[in-house]
C-alpha cells in the first residue's frame, strides 16, 4: 500500500471524528505553542543580556573606594574616598592594564533655555571612553589639557540631548550645571540600559578637575569615588586583578593583617554570570513547556488505542482481503503522525503569534530562532512516532479471524 493512500485513509479516519481529533491535537497544540513562546522569551532575555554586556565594554574592572570592613565594622564600598588620581595613573601603567580612568560621580540639575533636567554627572578623564569602548556620535571628547586647566566643557548622552535640546544641535551650546556654565563639545553614541536597568545614556561627562571644583562641592580634591580599568585581554583578567590589588595595597601602605580600603570588581565576570543564569532559566522554561508535549503525546496514544478498539472489525476485513500486518501498522502510525504534525503546525502559529504579542504588549524582548522551531517540529514528530507506535503495533497484531468476529 503506497504512502499517498495511507495518508488519504488516515485523513478520512480523522475527519470522521472531527471533534475527537481536535481534542486529541489540543495537547500538542498547547505544548508546541508553550515551547515556542517560552524559548522566544528566554532567547530574548539572553539577547538583552548580551547587548548589555556589549554596551559595558570588554575586560572591565571597577575599583571602588572604601573598605568592605573597617575595624571590624562593615563599611559600604565607595563610602570613604580612599582612591586618588595618582592611583588611577599607576594602575594604567601596569603591564596587563590597557587604560584606567578615575571617576568622581554625582547628580546635578542641568538648565538650558529655561528647560531643566536632573541627571548623573561624571567627572573623569579622556581614558574613560577608551575603557568603556564608548564612541562619539558628534563632536569630540575633552582632552588632557582640559583636565589640567579645569575647562568648563561637557559631553552629553542621548537622553540629555532629547530632554534639553529636542531636535536642536547641542554642539557649541552653553548649559548650566549647578549654575556653572559649560559648553557642549560632544554627544556620546547611544549605549542603552545596563545590566542593573540603569539608562546609560542619561549622563553628562566633564573633566574631573572641573567636576570637583564647580559641581561636586563635597568632593575631596584629588580623591575619587571609583576607577574604571580595562585589561589588555580576557586571558589577562586574573593577572590584572591581582596586580591592581597588590599595587593599591602597596600604595596605601596596607599591612598583611589589614583589610583592603578598596574593592576590585570584575564586571566582565559578573556579566557572564548573569548571562549564564539567563541561559539556565531559558533551558528551564523550555523544559517545563516541553512537558506539555509529552502530555499531548499521551493523549494521542490514548485516542489511538480507543480507535483501534472501535475499528477492530475494519482491521479484520482489511487483513481478510489481503492487507499485510505492516500495512495496518503504517496506517495507524501515519494517523498518529498526522495528528501530531497538524497539532504542531497550529501550535507553531499560536506560539509565534503569542511571542510577538507578548513582545509588543509587555515590551519584553523576544527572539524566535530557527533552532526553536526545528526543535518543536522534531520533538512533535518523535512524539507522534513514539506514542503512535504501540497502538499501531497492537492493531497490526490482531488476529484476523478474531477481529472479524468483533462487534
Amino acid at each position: 500500500m503506497i504512502f499517498s493512500s495511507l495518508f488519504e485513509t488516515a485523513w478520512h479516519a480523522l475527519a470522521t471524528h472531527r471533534m475527537r481529533s481536535f481534542l486529541t491535537m489540543l495537547g500538542m497544540v498547547i505544548g508546541v505553542a508553550a515551547v515556542i513562546l517560552m524559548m522566544a522569551i528566554g532567547e530574548g532575555a539572553q539577547v538583552m543580556v548580551r547587548e548589555s554586556i556589549k554596551s559595558m565594554g570588554s575586560n572591565l574592572f571597577i575599583i571602588m573606594s572604601g573598605a568592605s570592613t573597617s575595624g571590624g565594622a562593615r563599611v559600604p564600598s565607595g563610602s570613604a574616598p580612599t582612591l586618588t588620581f595618582d592611583d588611577a595613573n599607576a594602575i594604567s601603567e601596569l603591564k596587563d592594564v590597557l587604560a584606567a580612568a578615575p571617576v568622581s560621580s554625582g547628580s546635578a540639575q542641568l538648565i538650558y533655555n529655561g528647560i531643566n533636567w536632573s541627571t548623573s554627572v561624571f567627572g573623569t578623564t579622556p581614558d574613560y571612553v577608551v575603557v568603556r569602548d564608548w564612541p562619539m556620535e558628534s563632536g569630540g571628547f575633552f582632552n588632557e589639557a582640559d583636565v589640567r586647566s579645569g575647562a568648563r566643557v561637557v559631553v552629553i548622552g542621548q537622553v540629555v540631548v532629547r530632554e534639553l535640546f529636542g531636535g536642536e544641535d547641542p554642539i557649541g551650546k552653553i548649559i548650566r550645571i549647578k549654575q556653572a556654565p559649560f559648553e557642549v563639545i560632544g554627544v556620546l553614541a547611544p549605549k542603552g540600559q545596563s545590566l542593573d536597568g540603569r539608562d546609560q545614556d542619561d549622563i553628562v561627562m566633564v573633566p574631573i578637575s572641573s567636576a570637583q571644583q564647580k559641581i561636586h562641592s563635597n568632593a575631596i580634591r584629588n580623591r575619587v569615588r571609583f576607577i574604571m580599568a580595562q585589561a589588555v585581554s580576557e586571558k589577562s583578567m586574573g593577572i590584572a586583578e591581582s596586580a591592581i590589588t597588590e599595587l593599591l595595597r602597596s600604595r596605601h601602605r596596607i599591612g598583611m593583617a589589614q583589610d583592603d580600603d578598596f574593592s576590585v570588581r570584575n564586571l566582565t565576570a559578573i556579566a557572564e554570570t548573569a548571562a549564564a543564569t539567563t541561559r539556565v532559566m531559558s533551558i528551564l522554561l523550555g523544559t517545563i513547556a516541553a512537558i506539555s508535549l509529552v502530555v499531548g503525546g499521551i493523549g494521542i496514544m490514548n485516542i489511538m488505542l480507543v480507535s483501534v478498539t472501535e475499528r477492530t472489525r475494519e482491521i479484520g476485513i482489511r487483513m481478510a482481503i489481503g492487507a499485510r500486518r505492516r500495512d495496518v501498522l503504517w496506517q495507524f502510525l501515519i494517523e498518529a503522525l498526522t495528528l501530531s504534525l497538524i497539532g504542531c503546525g497550529i501550535g507553531l502559529l499560536l506560539g509565534v503569534g503569542g511571542a510577538l504579542l507578548v513582545g509588543n504588549l509587555a515590551g519584553l524582548p523576544v527572539s524566535i530562532t530557527p533552532t526553536s522551531v526545528l526543535l518543536a517540529v522534531g520533538v512533535s514528530f518523535l512524539i507522534g512516532v513514539f506514542f503512535g507506535f504501540y497502538p499501531a503495533r497492537r492493531a497490526a497484531g490482531l488476529d484476523p479471524i478474531e477481529a472479524l468476529r468483533s462487534q
